[in-house]
C-alpha cells in the first residue's frame, strides 16, 4: 500500500518551492551568461585596440592578441606624428566654451519653462521638443548656411573659427527638457518661502534650484562632453585648417597618413579617448545615480 504522506499538502508545497528556486537559479544563470556575452562583445574591440597599440608593427600586422613586449613609445610616436598637441588644445577649448554656453542657456530656458508663466509657453515647449525627432544630419546644411550667413554680416568670422564650432550647440533641446522636468518637481513652497525673504527668480534659481539640481546637471555635463569631444562631421564642414580643428579630425587625418602602421593608429585612437575615460571613471557612480533620480527614468 502506497504511503499517503508523500502526497500531503506539505510535500507538495516543498516540491513547489524547490522547483521555483531551481527556475530562478536557471534564470539567473542565463541572464549572467547573456550579460557576460554582451560584455565580451562590447569590450572586445576596445581591448584589441589597447593590445595592438602596445605591439610592434610586425606583431600588429600579424595574428597575435597579446604583445610579447610592451612598446609604450608607440604613444609618443603617434602624438608627435599626428601633431595631437594642437588638436588636443583645440578640443579642450571647444569643449569648455560649448559646455559653459550650454549650461548657461539651458538652465535659464528650463527655469523659464518650468517656473515662469508666459503666453504660449506650453506651445513653444512642444514645438521645441518636436525638433528632437529631426535627425542630426538633416540639420547640418541649414546650420551651415546659417553660420556662413552670420559670418558675412557680422564682425566676427564664423567659418574656421570657434563660433561655428560652439554656438550652434549651446541651445540643447535635450538639456532644456531634462532640466525643465527636474525644475518642475521642486515644491512651490520653496519659491513662496524665497519670495517672503525677498528673493527674485535669479536669486531663487542660484541659491535654491541649482543646488538641488546637481543630478541632471551632471548628466548634461557628461553627455555634452562626450558629444563635443567626439564631434567629427560638423568640424570637418566648418573648418579648413588645423587652426581650430578638434582631436577627432586630427585622428582622421593621422589614420589616412599612417598607412599600414596599425599599432600607431591604435595608439592615436587610444589617446583621443583618454579624456572620455577619465570623465567616465570619475563620474560613473554619480552619473548612474543621477539618471536614476532624474526624468530619464520615465
Amino acid at each position: 500500500m502506497a504511503d499517503s504522506s508523500l502526497n500531503s499538502p506539505k510535500d507538495i508545497q516543498t516540491s513547489t518551492r524547490k522547483l521555483g528556486r531551481f527556475q530562478r537559479n536557471v534564470e539567473k544563470i542565463l541572464i549572467s551568461m547573456i550579460l557576460i556575452l554582451g560584455a565580451i562583445i562590447s569590450l572586445g574591440p576596445f581591448l584589441w585596440m589597447i593590445s595592438t597599440s602596445l605591439m610592434s608593427l610586425g606583431e600588429a600586422q600579424g595574428v597575435r592578441l597579446i604583445p610579447s613586449e610592451i612598446h609604450l613609445e608607440n604613444f609618443i610616436a603617434a602624438w608627435n606624428e599626428a601633431d595631437f598637441s594642437v588638436y588636443f588644445i583645440n578640443s579642450v577649448l571647444i569643449t569648455i566654451i560649448t559646455l559653459s554656453g550650454e549650461l548657461l542657456f539651458s538652465i535659464l530656458a528650463a527655469y523659464a519653462f518650468a517656473r515662469i508663466k508666459f503666453p504660449g509657453r506650453d506651445f513653444i515647449f512642444a514645438i521645441m521638443l518636436s525638433t528632437l525627432m529631426i535627425p542630426a544630419m538633416v540639420k547640418i546644411i541649414p546650420n551651415f548656411l546659417t553660420v556662413t550667413w552670420l559670418g558675412r554680416i557680422g564682425p566676427i568670422k564664423w567659418i574656421n573659427n570657434w563660433p561655428s564650432l560652439t554656438i550652434p550647440f549651446m541651445g540643447s533641446v535635450f538639456a532644456i527638457f531634462l532640466l525643465r522636468q527636474f525644475f518642475a518637481q521642486i515644491p512651490d513652497e520653496l519659491y513662496d518661502a524665497a519670495q517672503i525673504d525677498g528673493a527674485g527668480h535669479i536669486r531663487y534659481l542660484v541659491q535654491v534650484v541649482l543646488p538641488l539640481s546637481k543630478a541632471p546637471i551632471l548628466v548634461i555635463i557628461v553627455l555634452s562632453f562626450i558629444g563635443t569631444w567626439n564631434a567629427l562631421a560638423w568640424p570637418l564642414l566648418v573648418t579648413n585648417s588645423p587652426e581650430w580643428r578638434p582631436i577627432a579630425v586630427g585622428l582622421l587625418n593621422f589614420v589616412e597618413e599612417a598607412g599600414q602602421m596599425i599599432n600607431l593608429m591604435m595608439a592615436g585612437a587610444f589617446i583621443t579617448i583618454i579624456p572620455v575615460m577619465i570623465i567616465y571613471f570619475i563620474t560613473q557612480r554619480q552619473f548612474t545615480e543621477s539618471i536614476a533620480r532624474s526624468g530619464l527614468k520615465g
